[in-house]
C-alpha cells in the first residue's frame, strides 16, 4: 500500500515525520556554529540583546546563539520539533509552536533569523508576504531580518534530476525538478513492507523577489551574502543568498 500525504502542506506532515530527520541527519553542526558565529561577528548585537530563530526546526542555530549569551526565542510548526527543543530550555533559551505567518507575540527582538532554507513554501504570495510581515512586526525599531535562502539560480542550473540516497536502512529515491516557479523534490522509499512518498517544494524566489518582500513591509535590504562566510553574492556561484533587511 502506499501512502502519499497531501502535499497542499506538505511541510506539515513531512517536517513532522523521523524520515525527514533521518535523510538529513548529516546537516553539519559544526557549519550551523561558524554561520552563526560570522552572523554575531558581522551584526555585533549588544549583550544584552534579545533574538528571534524564526522555523527553528530541532533548535540547533537557537542553541549556539544562546551558548554565546544571548537570550533566544524560538519557534517552528512542527510540534514534534518543539517537543524535542524543549529539552534544551533554559531561563534564556524558548521554544514555542507557531506559524510564521503569525508574530510570536512574546517580545520585540533586535534581530530576527530565518535560516536553512526555511521560507518560501507557500503557493500563495499574499502567504510569502504575510510571513515577511510578521517577521518585520515581531522587530525592535532599527531591528534586522537575516533570511538564508538558496541561490536559486545555481540550484536551477546544477539540479541533479535524480539520485539515491543510502541513510542507515533505507534508500530514499530523490527526483527534482522545477515547476510552476518552485524548485520540487520528490522524495520516496519503503520501509517495513509499507512505500512513502513526500514532496518538498521551494518557491524559485530571487534577490529582487524578497526586495519587494521588504519594502512593503517597511524593511530596507543593507547586505546580500552568499556564503556562510558571509562573502559577497554572485548569482551563478553562490551557494547561498543571504539577505540582511533593517526596520
Amino acid at each position: 500500500m502506499e501512502e502519499i500525504l497531501d502535499n497542499k502542506n506538505w511541510f506539515e506532515s513531512w517536517f513532522d515525520t523521523p524520515y525527514y530527520h533521518l535523510l538529513y541527519k548529516n546537516r553539519n553542526f559544526k557549519e550551523a556554529g561558524f554561520f552563526i558565529d560570522n552572523l554575531i561577528n558581522y551584526l555585533a548585537p549588544p549583550k544584552d540583546a534579545f533574538l528571534l530563530d524564526a522555523c527553528c526546526g530541532k533548535g540547533r542555530h537557537a542553541l549556539f546563539m544562546n551558548q554565546l549569551g544571548f537570550a533566544v526565542d524560538a519557534f517552528d510548526l512542527s510540534a514534534n520539533n518543539i517537543k524535542h527543543a524543549k529539552q534544551y530550555e533554559n531561563d534564556k533559551l524558548h521554544f514555542f509552536e507557531n506559524d510564521i505567518r503569525q508574530p510570536l507575540n512574546q517580545h520585540k527582538y533586535n534581530i530576527v533569523f530565518n535560516l536553512f532554507t526555511s521560507f518560501g513554501y507557500f503557493d500563495s504570495e499574499e502567504d510569502n508576504f504575510q510571513a515577511i510581515k510578521a517577521l518585520s512586526g515581531s522587530l525592535k525599531k532599527d531591528g534586522v531580518l537575516v533570511i538564508d535562502f538558496l541561490n536559486t539560480q545555481k540550484a536551477i542550473d546544477n539540479m541533479v534530476s535524480k539520485e539515491e540516497k543510502k541513510v542507515d536502512d533505507l534508500t530514499f529515491k530523490i527526483k527534482r525538478k522545477v515547476k510552476d516557479g518552485f524548485i520540487v523534490k520528490q522524495i520516496s522509499f519503503e520501509d517495513k513492507g509499507r512505500k512513502f512518498r513526500f514532496e518538498e517544494k521551494v518557491k524559485a524566489l530571487y534577490q529582487k523577489d524578497f526586495t519587494n518582500y521588504f519594502n512593503l513591509a517597511g524593511l530596507k535590504l543593507i547586505k546580500v551574502a552568499g556564503d556562510y562566510q558571509l562573502n559577497d553574492f554572485d548569482i551563478h556561484t553562490s551557494d547561498r543568498l543571504i539577505l540582511f533587511a533593517k526596520k
